[in-house]
């Protein structure tokens, strides 16, 4: 095998391809990146086995081959070579020799027919999205996931496809983010799946603000999805989702309506001393304004009102303080919809507006 590649054709699917690999792994395989060159096709795989990145690059003049690659070391070495060098990558028995102007490295390899393969089965949906769109819905989501929770469906997202609509959920069973879109075409089924909480941390940051229209591929077990000359898989969460629909099917206060923008700041004025691990602070309601106050172990006490607008009975309630300014500072609209269940038991925050984005928090005894 050998080929010459440009430093900056490499480096970026590298960088993707590296950071789905786990730096402590049962097979030493698994710190490798997968290379395959054929018919000028320069093939870069690197996987967990849980999430899989493929990247092909076109190459030419090139000589065929297959190898595996101390993933981050390849990765460390393209990236402090010089900005438009060539690098020059040959086979010799079990090493690599890698070169590039003065500079010579000879790294140990393993071969590649012992790199696992990524098991997935055939996939029989698949629906078209442009990047834009499904970064944004990850981006209005991604920070509700539950990390490492028992309740493991929770640590990832509820993607739920019905015909034309598209509708994303993620909870970590204290607060829970909707978000709502239409697809350009409809798609003549229903579905829900789950995706792992690593493959949608990894996914949104793959994802761009451009027009790209994004190929998704599912199955009962995996999802695949194809971005510009990459190609991301990963296994599914086996689980079914709980049914947060319910949380709608109660009375509810009449909305409140706050300037968005003075919410935010007065919250993270009073975040300063709210108790660092609990995070609770108290909401005094009233028909102008909302009297936001919080204290700590310390004795030490914040407390500001803001406007509002509202007509209904006081009352008093109180919420992590670090929940609600996830949520406001999502919203895209200037003013803020708060409304609050009769039994004090949730919020809903959404924009008045559009009804695309819904977020609940659940309130807390202080």
């Amino acid at each position: 095998m050998k080929f010459i590649i440009n430093r900056e054709q490499i480096l970026s699917p590298l960088q993707q391809i590296v950071s789905v690999i786990e730096k402590r792994q049962t097979m030493p395989i698994l710190s490798n990146v997968l290379i395959v060159i054929e018919n000028n096709t320069l093939t870069l795989t690197g996987t967990d086995l849980e999430i899989q990145i493929i990247a092909k690059l076109d190459i030419d003049p090139a000589e065929a081959g297959a190898i595996t690659l101390p993933a981050r070391k390849f990765l460390d070495i393209c990236r402090l070579l010089p900005n438009q060098a060539d690098i020059k990558i040959e086979r010799q028995d079990d090493k690599i020799k890698i070169s590039s102007g003065r500079s010579r490295f000879s790294l140990s390899s393993l071969p590649a027919e012992n790199y696992p393969k990524f098991v997935e089965t055939e996939f029989n949906n698949q629906f078209v999205i442009s990047a834009r769109k499904l970064k944004k819905a990850l981006e209005k989501t991604v920070f509700c996931m539950a990390n490492q929770d028992v309740r493991f469906y929770l640590n990832g997202l509820l993607l739920n496809i019905s015909n034309q609509k598209l509708k994303m959920v993620t909870s970590d069973g204290h607060r829970l983010a909707i978000y709502e879109d239409v697809l350009e075409q409809p798609t003549g089924y229903e579905a829900r799946i789950v995706l792992p909480r690593k493959g949608v941390v990894e996914l949104a940051r793959l994802l761009d603000d451009s027009d790209t229209e994004i190929k998704i591929e599912f199955s009962a077990n995996n999802i695949r999805l194809y971005i510009n000359n990459l190609i991301f898989s990963a296994k599914l969460v086996d689980a079914k989702y709980p049914d947060y629909a319910k949380v709608f099917n109660q009375p509810f206060l009449n909305t409140i309506l706050v300037p968005k923008q003075l919410l935010k700041e007065t919250l993270s004025r009073v975040a300063i001393l709210s108790n660092e691990k609990f995070k609770g602070v108290s909401f005094d309601i009233t028909t102008d304004s909302i009297k936001i106050s919080a204290h700590n172990p310390e004795h030490e006490e914040a407390e500001e009102e803001c406007l509002c607008e509202y007509s209904g009975d006081s009352l008093s309630i109180a919420f992590n303080i670090q929940y609600m300014l996830d949520a406001v500072s999502n919203l895209n609209s200037d003013m803020a919809a708060l409304n609050i269940a009769a039994n004090a038991s949730t919020c809903f925050i959404e924009e008045p507006e559009e009804q695309a984005y819904k977020f609940i928090v659940m309130s807390m005894r202080l």
